[in-house]
């Protein structure tokens, strides 16, 4: 488990903070939801709370030391009182049976003599009965114990659950806090060995502005996207509108491509991408990422935004809608033959 990372987000700082006094006024809540979007540290963050309750250094050493057997435990990855649970591997949903599972070992007493952890990462993809059986546990939860929520901003956790959380929103950070945090990044990156920096973003010596657009404001994100060769998706998609405009390209080839080839990002890309045809169509500067004019007559102004609109609210829809099973190839299809006017200049 890697939990030191966490003190290297300077945008996690304000939380931890939160956290430490807390943790000293002994007023720990037993439950936290964690809402973040992807690309903000929140896993790490979980695991830095994870570590700062269980270290067993005592005051006035900082926790998490790293270096107690607590802490050792847990970069093993062995540390018998932590519980996590995720979505398994091909699966659209937190099954029941993984919340029982988390539930009962978190009945038994500690092994080390603290506090007991349980973590659910993608909270939202719990299903029905697997909330229902973990309502019980946040309303009489047992001494010593402490629940982490991992979910994004837009959850649909039902009310009855994230009421009994103590919330922590990680905001993306500043753009010259992340544009210094990603610069920082490639610094280190140049000055590895070359082994190393073979590993390093592709484009680290690059602007990351384009990136850090494109992510959202997510630091990590962007990172991700550096590493996935932002730069060529960028092209492509651009090419690719460019003949879905010209009516030059099969729609259902050009769907299968994109849900072969990254199509969470691509997806993000086109959102991003229409948005800023909006900004630029209400006379807005356009930015980086989609720099192309949008000059229209007043008379058609109104009806282009509400295709650009319209097409938006579709992109995000399918994005929103992929991890519950939803036929992608088909429903890209729909969206690309729908936006075709929208998308002509």
């Amino acid at each position: 488990m890697d939990f030191l990372s966490a003190d290297s987000l300077p945008w996690l700082g304000g939380a931890q903070q939160r956290l430490r006094a807390s943790f000293a006024a002994e007023r720990l809540p037993h439950s936290l939801l964690v809402l973040a979007a992807p690309g903000l540290g929140a896993e790490l963050l979980a695991n830095w709370i994870t570590a700062f309750v269980l270290c067993e250094s005592p005051p006035p050493q900082p926790r998490p030391c790293g270096i107690c057997a607590s802490c050792q435990l847990l970069q093993a990855d062995t540390h018998p009182d932590v519980h996590a649970v995720r979505l398994e591997e091909d699966a659209r949903q937190i099954k029941v049976d993984q919340v029982r599972g988390l539930i009962e070992a978190l009945t038994l007493k500690s092994y080390r003599g603290g506090y007991k952890v349980g973590v659910i990462e993608g909270a939202e993809m719990l299903n029905a009965n697997g909330a229902n059986a973990f309502l019980k546990t946040l309303e009489e939860p047992t001494a010593n114990t402490l629940l982490i929520m991992i979910a994004r901003p837009n959850h649909r956790l039902p009310a009855t659950i994230a009421s009994r959380c103590l919330r922590l929103y990680l905001a993306p950070p500043p753009t010259s806090v992340a544009l210094a945090w990603l610069d920082a990044q490639s610094a280190v990156a140049s000055a590895a060995p070359s082994a190393a920096r073979s590993a390093a973003p592709a484009a680290a010596a690059q602007s990351w502005e384009a990136a850090l657009n494109l992510a959202g404001g997510a630091p990590l994100r962007a990172v991700e996207m550096h590493a996935a060769g932002l730069g060529e998706l960028d092209a492509d998609m651009h090419e690719s509108l460019r003949q879905l405009r010209a009516d030059k390209v099969d729609v259902t080839l050009l769907a299968e491509r994109w849900i072969k080839t990254d199509p969470a990002l691509r997806m993000m890309w086109l959102e991003n991408w229409i948005t800023r045809r909006v900004l630029a169509s209400l006379g807005g500067a356009p930015l980086a990422q989609s720099a192309e004019p949008v000059s229209l007559p007043g008379a058609l102004l109104k009806a282009k935004i509400r295709s650009l609109f319209k097409l938006l609210d579709a992109a995000r829809e399918l994005r929103l809608l992929a991890p519950t099973g939803i036929n992608q190839q088909l429903a890209l299809e729909a969206l690309l033959i729908g936006g075709r006017t929208a998308l002509e200049n």
